[in-house]
């Protein structure tokens, strides 16, 4: 090691290299860290998805049940009678007026019986409590966890059984009508789903610290619970951002995620501690530090191992010159390297310098460009091969690893990058549809079971001239602006027709709505000659090359749609 640090120029080239290895390896590190980091928090997001997915849903099927049970009630007579003398009466006077009113050939109705067997067993026990009100006071039902019912008649509206907090948690309120004049109303139910119930489901979640903030700042703490974490709630749910990060103090930082219910007034957040989910996988963490710091040391041996040769044949060039300069032509041991040339180089210096000068200056440097410009060409040639065999030689590996999934995007990304490079600039709407096609199969892989398309064009359009890859960002516009990963279903739908007059083309999807003072403004910037920066620089580009290309025949609109998503329509007269 110590031949070549001797010597100045390498000893700096040395210094330098480490310091590049080192930057890189710790940046490559940083940047792998960062990436586990990321999916790390993309699975927790995961997670915390589908637990509100799973919250909602509960509430949505109590809801249901409690509609259903409220139509039992209006059509079942004796059972309305029922509820009424439940509404109106103490325990005593409830049982009382009920036997009396009873017929001998009519078996009893009970109210409370009825609604344990058709509301407790039916929602698991999601439902603990169910009062009936009238103007001043009510009765309630409760069940406990085992479905044993009791009763309390006769607590004013204002007692602390009917406060409504998020601890207890959620009222549906329901009216009780008159069925002989139903604009009459003679009481009110109130449901309550219990937070302990309805949050219990979604326990088995990995969910670090989840928690419930109801609109007046109530904090349910599902898991995680402690004073610092409710506070970090509070602020996550204050937070007008969906997701972000909140500081502990030093470098402890909280990831967050809030949701916000569509059945009540409250938000569902989840908060995941950095430092703790970084602890957690210290190991894989110090696995991937350990492999990039093996790197950086193959790569400082690998450069010391070079140098150290470079600083020997150094050391042969000037002793050679010293012999030339000194006219000492005897004869001279051959060099000790692995190859002969560096002693032949040495041995033949000086009858190099004699004709350098020719060769540079004739037949040397027109070679050397002749064959880089050959060499490029061929370059050009191979790379798309090589990208074309390497994505076949994964999708093989795919498909024996039984990964069809995989198999098939690699094989559509494969068909779009080639149809792109080999197609001519101008080429049919049909080929223009396959291309737009193709990448809406990828997308279609990326979110399975969340996004659609449908490509409903008339034959007649089909064989007309247009420019290449105009489609695609369109569509792609969607998936950045308009996708909503949380829907269940988002639908792109590409129609095309034809009239006497022209031929219309019409993308619509059903993802958000653009605000009208954007909507405005994108049309405006639409047929701007303008080129100062846009926002909507992919519609206008592509407006810009249709325009270009079919000239005043062509008009393209922007509008939403009644129900949900955007409307791009492109029309090209007939001429």
């Amino acid at each position: 090691m110590s031949s070549f640090l001797q010597i100045k120029i390498y000893r700096g080239k040395f210094i330098a290299y480490t310091i590049f290895v080192v930057s890189i390896g710790l940046t490559l590190g940083a940047l792998t860290c960062a990436v586990l980091l990321y999916q790390w928090i993309e699975n927790a997001r995961s997670e915390a998805v589908s637990a509100f997915a799973r919250t909602e849903s509960e509430l949505q099927y109590d809801a249901d049940r409690i509609e259903a049970y409220m139509q039992r009630i209006y059509s079942n007579n004796r059972l309305m009678t029922d509820v009424r003398y439940f509404l109106g009466n103490g325990a005593e006077g409830y049982l009382t007026g009920r036997l009396q009113n009873s017929h001998y050939n009519e078996p009893l109705v009970s109210f409370p019986e009825d609604m344990k067997a058709f509301l407790y067993s039916s929602v698991q026990g999601d439902i603990t409590q169910i009062s009936l009100h009238a103007e001043s006071r009510g009765n309630v039902v409760r069940f406990d966890g085992n479905g044993n019912d009791s009763f309390l008649f006769c607590l004013p509206n204002t007692d602390e059984t009917f406060r409504e907090t998020i601890q207890k948690g959620f009222v549906y309120r329901k009216k009780l009508s008159d069925p002989n004049q139903i604009s009459r109303q003679i009481g009110e139910f109130r449901f309550l789903v219990s937070s302990d119930q309805l949050f219990s489901k979604v326990r088995s979640y990995k969910l670090d610290i989840a928690a419930a903030v109801s609109a007046s700042g109530e904090v349910y703490m599902i898991s995680g619970e402690d004073r610092d974490t409710e506070e970090l709630a509070l602020q996550a749910a204050a937070d007008r951002q969906n997701s972000g990060y909140l500081s502990k103090g030093g470098l402890n930082s909280i990831f967050f995620m809030t949701f916000s219910s569509t059945k009540f007034d409250y938000q569902f957040v989840v908060l995941v501690d950095l430092p703790s989910l970084m602890r957690q996988n210290a190991g894989i963490i110090g696995i991937v530090f350990l492999i990039v710091l093996m790197a950086m040391i193959s790569v400082l041996l690998l450069i010391v191992y070079n140098l150290r040769d470079d600083a020997r044949f150094l050391k042969r060039i000037i002793h050679s010159i010293k012999r030339v300069k000194t006219a000492d032509f005897t004869s001279n041991s051959p060099a000790r390297y692995k190859r002969n040339e560096y002693g032949m180089i040495a041995r033949e210096l000086d009858d190099m310098v004699l004709q350098l000068d020719k060769h540079i200056r004739t037949e040397y440097l027109l070679k050397l460009k002749q064959q880089e410009t050959e060499m490029k060409a061929l370059q050009h040639q191979i790379n798309p091969h090589f990208l074309y065999n390497t994505l076949e030689a994964i999708r093989s590996t795919a498909l024996v690893n039984r990964d069809v999934n995989t198999a098939d995007a690699i094989a559509t990304l494969g068909a779009l990058y080639r149809d792109i490079v080999k197609k001519e600039n101008i080429i049919s709407i049909g080929s223009e549809l396959e291309l737009l096609q193709k990448y809406l199969k990828i997308m279609e892989l990326k979110y399975p079971g969340r996004f659609y398309y449908q490509l409903n064009v008339d034959q007649a359009l089909l064989p007309i001239s247009t420019v290449k890859f105009w489609m695609q960002p369109l569509a792609e516009n969607f998936f950045v602006h308009g996708f909503n990963p949380g829907n269940e279903f988002n639908l792109l739908v590409v129609n095309g027709w034809e009239t006497d007059e022209r031929y219309v083309l019409e993308f619509v999807d059903n993802g958000k709505w653009i605000p009208e003072e954007r909507l405005n403004e994108v049309r405006s910037n639409l047929i701007s000659h303008d080129d100062a920066p846009v926002r909507s620089i992919g519609l206008h580009n592509v407006y810009t090359r249709l325009h270009f290309f079919y000239g005043e025949v062509f008009s393209m609109e922007i509008d939403n749609n009644e129900e949900a998503g955007v409307k791009i329509t492109v029309m090209i007269a007939k001429g």
